[in-house]
């Protein structure tokens, strides 16, 4: 695939409208949900046997969905914004019917039983559900050998991210309106810097974990990829709250996120490591920062300098993958090691690893996760948010992404603003706020105390008024 270049937003066609622009000519009248079914329908047969990002089109259950929803629409039964707006559901999200296979050859063509609490919750919004979208395997950080990794619409050369790469490519390319994801060590940043658009990982437990493949319990963030933090905030609003399904999801009330996040944010205060923040970042990559503080200084907001717990951050990070592999060990163990002929080799060597782990290693990791948390939440009682970019290098390419296994350095700088939020739990809003290079896509990163999303919306729907880099889009 060539490089594709950006069109402006403002002659961007529908498949390139963002989902709360669609959601009112919906509610207009002005486009059926049929149509506009039919036409994403079109698009992925046209543009998805290149970029791959679909596992599974369910075309025809689609189209039955458009179907009830305009005529419940033109009945006067208007469900609210999701109503009638073609989404996908990331391939770790059960769909009853529906081969959900999470990455995994194990799993291939095996439909799942139930609908994943995050479905149903979109079948009641009244979203028209495209399909599944491809990921790597078991949502680790490898697409299977036997899988055909999706491919960045804006240059096939360059990385997607990891593991939502499907939910990512799909939204960037105009393939969906916006996608279910999942963020276990950087799993919805990545892949949104690398394609240019606004994801959230909530808070652990805001979102219900029933009926997902699990990679690690309790560091497993069910959140969304969309194309503005409006559409973020209507996304979350939808599938966020308690299931009693979950015991683990979280009793908090979700707030009116989308009334939220059209608040103005003068006052709020951007807490900012500049040493942090710099360590070993390139010039793209702090240029963008810089720019983006400016941009929130510009609308009000305060930016308060502080210190991170750095050191407490890189050990994070190191520990990361330990107790990544410990979880996921559990999760595979009615399939590992009895199955392994059917596991890639990376997630293979990360259960061996997990199984491998003593006991007193695990509970020390546990102490220091704990101990992180309660100095990240510290943080939360001077600042109202902390300002990071999402990996410190510019957009990396698919020969660099080759070389992670012989590069540890490179691997712990690109997990160094992403894993330690999983580690504590703490919600993230990413947003587009650069390019570098060929012009690809970079991201910034907001983090807010536990069940904040509100103001990280409210700060990414105030950046993105005063920026258009939300609104670039890949051709076609």
């Amino acid at each position: 695939m060539e490089n594709i270049k950006q069109n402006p937003a403002a002659t961007a066609p529908f498949h390139h409208l963002d989902l709360t622009a669609l959601a009112a000519l919906i509610r207009a009248g002005d486009v059926s949900p049929v149509e506009i079914a039919q036409a994403q329908l079109q698009r992925i047969d046209e543009l998805d046997g290149a970029l791959r990002s679909y596992a599974c089109v369910t075309a025809a259950s689609a189209l039955r969905e458009a179907e009830t929803a305009a005529a419940e629409i033109r009945g006067g039964r208007y469900r609210g914004p999701l109503h009638g707006v073609p989404l996908a559901l990331k391939d770790l999200f059960r769909r009853k019917g529906v081969p959900t296979a999470a990455g995994t050859a194990l799993h291939r063509g095996v439909p799942a039983d139930h609908d994943a609490t995050v479905v149903r919750r979109l079948r009641k919004a009244g979203a028209v559900l495209l399909g599944q979208l491809q990921m790597s395997e078991g949502a680790y950080s490898d697409h299977h050998p036997d899988i055909d990794a999706p491919r960045n619409p804006w240059n096939a050369g360059y990385w997607t991210g990891i593991s939502s790469s499907g939910s990512a490519v799909a939204t960037a390319a105009g393939l969906c309106f916006g996608a279910t994801a999942s963020d276990t060590g950087g799993s919805i940043r990545w892949p949104c810097a690398a394609t240019g658009l606004t994801g959230i990982k909530p808070t652990w437990g805001r979102v219900s974990r029933h009926g997902t493949f699990e990679l690690a319990a309790s560091l497993d963030h069910m959140g969304v990829i969309a194309r503005s933090a409006r559409d973020a905030a209507i996304l979350l609003e939808a599938i966020a709250g308690p299931d009693p399904l979950d015991p683990t999801a979280l009793q908090a009330p979700v707030p009116d996120y989308t009334r939220l996040a059209a608040a103005p944010v003068a006052g709020l205060r951007i807490g900012v490591d500049a040493d942090w923040n710099g360590d070993g970042a390139d010039p793209c990559t702090q240029a963008m920062l810089a720019a983006a503080a400016h941009v929130f200084q510009d609308l009000g907001a305060t930016l308060v300098p502080l210190r991170f717990p750095a050191a407490d951050g890189e050990q994070a990070v190191r520990d990361w993958a330990p107790h990544c592999a410990v979880e996921a060990a559990v999760a595979h163990a009615g399939t590992y090691p009895s199955r392994g002929n059917a596991y890639g080799p990376v997630l293979a060597a990360v259960l061996e690893s997990g199984r491998a782990l003593s006991g007193p290693d695990y509970q020390r990791i546990l102490l220091r996760r704990m101990a992180l948390r309660g100095k990240v939440d510290a943080l939360f009682t001077g600042i109202d948010a902390l300002l990071t970019p999402v990996q410190p290098m510019a957009p990396l390419t698919l020969h660099a992404i080759s070389t992670l296994g012989t590069q540890p350095g490179l691997v712990a700088a690109l997990q160094r603003y992403t894993c330690l939020f999983d580690m504590t739990g703490h919600p993230c809003l990413t947003l587009p706020a650069g390019q570098c290079g060929a012009g690809m896509p970079m991201g910034i990163q907001l983090v807010a105390a536990r069940l904040d999303e509100a103001t990280l919306l409210q700060l990414g729907a105030a950046f993105q008024t005063a920026t258009q880099w939300h609104l670039r889009r890949p051709l076609p």
